[in-house]
């Protein structure tokens, strides 16, 4: 039997968490079964360090990118897509992120594609016309891939779409290779010899609450004397961000990184993974913590709840000031108590979010819907 034919179309492929999850799934994919070609909306990242496009071309995979850069281009990126999709003739499409899920969906239906999979990754109040579209374009989708419960339910209730046509599949990750990641060494990032990091990774993001974060560092900063906060990211806060550090009077103490490449290293050498969302679907970066066997503090959300699992001592409402300090502190403090949760982290994310079940899951769909 021919392999399937499967698209895969997602909005850019910067480094970011589903750009990460496409990039694994699709090189991970049993190339024997199915025969993927990947588009993106975006153009072509300038440094290919910081694009999830660059590995999946090195594996032998095609990536066509469709040039989008505003609003405006995506009646012409439809187009283009379409008549893309018509040369390749996929019997599936999978698409990430809502700009490519609602490109994705239009063009597929436009270039007869018989199965259109959309994928789901967070729990987010968007604005009206997001919510409009997605209704008005939902019946093109036979399914919606949640990477959590917590998302499915809520897009169930925010988007009318059945629950039939929603399917959960968690993010994966590859612990036997983050076994072997080595450490990085912090002073690159401003961390001095001899001290020590709180980490938090991702989007400098009204999303991810570093503006609270930055509040309650001043209460945890004082009594830890050899921590510092390292922020690792990206993002349009970044400069309010640091006014607010300096305001504050903890300047000296909070370090922007910025964006990089090594984040498993970093992430390696610090001693807490900090993560104080507002919304998440199922982060990526808390998944990569559990697998390098570290603590986590996070905020008690849509997905990260799930990864976790029961332990309590790693999440806090968001907002609650005073619970967060005094658990940052107890898991800095209580080595013992800190390395026995990193531990049940890294066998929860091995026995239950490995990159095999995600990547075996996925193909069954896929199979499923090509074979119906």
């Amino acid at each position: 039997m021919p392999p399937i034919r499967l698209a895969l179309c997602i909005t850019d492929l910067d480094v970011g968490g589903a750009e990460r999850c496409l990039e694994e799934l699709v090189i991970g994919v049993d190339r024997r079964r199915f025969s993927p070609v990947v588009y993106c909306l975006a153009p072509r990242p300038q440094n290919d360090e910081a694009s999830c496009g660059a590995p999946v071309e090195r594996a032998g995979i095609a990536v066509h990118y469709l040039g989008a850069r505003h609003l405006w281009s995506l009646p012409r990126v439809i187009r283009d897509l379409s008549e893309r999709l018509r040369r390749q003739n996929p019997q599936v499409i999978q698409t990430f992120l809502f700009h490519a899920n609602i490109v994705g969906r239009l063009a597929a239906r436009r270039a007869g594609v018989p199965c259109v999979v959309s994928g789901v990754r967070v729990a987010e109040h968007r604005a009206r016309w997001h919510l409009w579209v997605e209704r008005w374009t939902r019946n093109l989708v036979d399914r919606h891939v949640c990477v959590s419960r917590a998302v499915a339910d809520f897009t169930a209730r925010n988007t009318g779409i059945d629950n039939n046509r929603l399917v959960v599949i968690p993010n994966g990750i590859d612990v036997d290779r983050l076994r072997a990641v080595k450490a990085a060494s912090l002073a690159e990032y401003g961390i001095a010899a001899g001290r020590r990091a709180v980490t938090f990774v991702g989007r400098l993001d009204p999303q991810k609450g570093l503006s609270w974060l930055l509040d309650t560092a001043v209460e945890w900063l004082p009594r830890l004397a050899s921590h510092d906060l390292l922020l690792v990211g990206h993002g349009r806060q970044r400069a309010a961000l640091e006014r607010q550090a300096v305001r504050l009077g903890i300047g000296g103490r909070v370090r922007f990184a910025g964006w990089r490449p090594n984040v498993a290293e970093i992430l390696a050498a610090s001693d807490l993974l900090v993560l104080p969302s507002r919304w998440e679907g199922m982060p990526n970066v808390v998944l990569q913590a559990m697998a390098l066997g570290l603590p986590v503090l996070a905020t008690d959300v849509e997905g990260t709840r799930e990864l976790l699992g029961p332990a309590a001592a790693q999440t806090v409402a968001y907002g609650d000031t005073p619970t967060f300090v005094n658990r940052l502190v107890t898991l800095i403090e209580d080595r013992r108590s800190g390395a026995e949760l990193g531990l049940e982290n890294r066998q929860r994310a091995a026995s239950e979010f490995s990159l095999g079940a995600m990547i075996a899951a996925y193909q069954r769909l896929w199979e499923s819907l090509a074979g119906g």
